[in-house]
């Protein structure tokens, strides 16, 4: 399982050319890269991407780790990181908020490719997991509204609303990633599959949402994604 799109966050040019070269090699279509956190924030406003590939040692007074904190608190998205140093302490700095993967300098080109595949295989697989515990849940979004996600049904003041399907489907998907931000290529994704839909259908889907229910807390992240709010 690869992923499509991945961003490089790298400020040694030999090693960022040599990663984006293995990339392209394994299939990955679109390639960003950057070598601090200014650039990297920049880009993820403008972007989606499926991966960050995050060395440690970055250039600016923001290191990779608090980089990827921050980008963790609006994105849910799998970090793999890079770094020549694989002390106890930094492996162990890591892991207190991702567990998305490590690889460590020097590697060759298979070992980048495996890390790469295996990080976005478990990535895919512990997000299924984490919605499927809160399926039979009820979620409460705000004072007025809720969604069964075992029903599949939003509730305005415990009244059913009649949503159409790809309301349904969008809701749905905000819900399951409740605070996190979904992007906008993941939602075209599942709601219209594999068909290649303009940025504007799914901006008139989310309008279609607002004006059906308008005190429904959907944020706008620009040209990145979207998601629902309930805190």
């Amino acid at each position: 399982m690869t992923p499509k799109k991945i961003l490089i966050v790298e400020d040694e040019l030999i090693t960022q050319r040599y990663i984006k070269t293995t990339l392209k090699k394994m299939g990955v279509e679109i390639i960003k890269c950057s070598s601090n956190s200014i650039e990297t924030i920049k880009l993820l406003e403008k972007h989606s991407f499926n991966m960050i590939l995050m060395d440690i040692n970055i250039k600016g007074q923001v290191d990779g780790i608090s980089l990827a904190r921050d980008i963790l608190e609006d994105i849910n998205i799998p970090i793999l990181f890079i770094s020549a140093y694989n002390d106890d302490d930094t492996i162990d700095e890591i892991l207190e908020f991702s567990s998305d993967g490590f690889i460590s300098k020097p590697f060759t080109s298979r070992d980048l490719e495996i890390a790469v595949k295996v990080s976005y295989k478990n990535f895919i697989t512990k997000t299924q997991i984490q919605n499927s515990k809160v399926i039979d849940r009820d979620i409460i979004l705000n004072s007025e509204y809720s969604f069964s996600l075992k029903k599949r049904v939003l509730y305005f003041n415990n009244q059913e609303v009649e949503l159409t399907l790809n309301q349904l489907k969008l809701i749905e998907v905000l819900v399951e990633n409740i605070n996190n931000t979904v992007s906008i290529e993941q939602l075209e994704s599942i709601i219209w599959y594999e068909k290649n839909m303009s940025n504007s259908i799914l901006r008139t889907l989310i309008y279609s949402i607002r004006k059906l229910a308008p005190t429904l807390k959907i944020i706008n992240h620009s040209k990145i994604g979207y998601s629902i709010k309930n805190r």
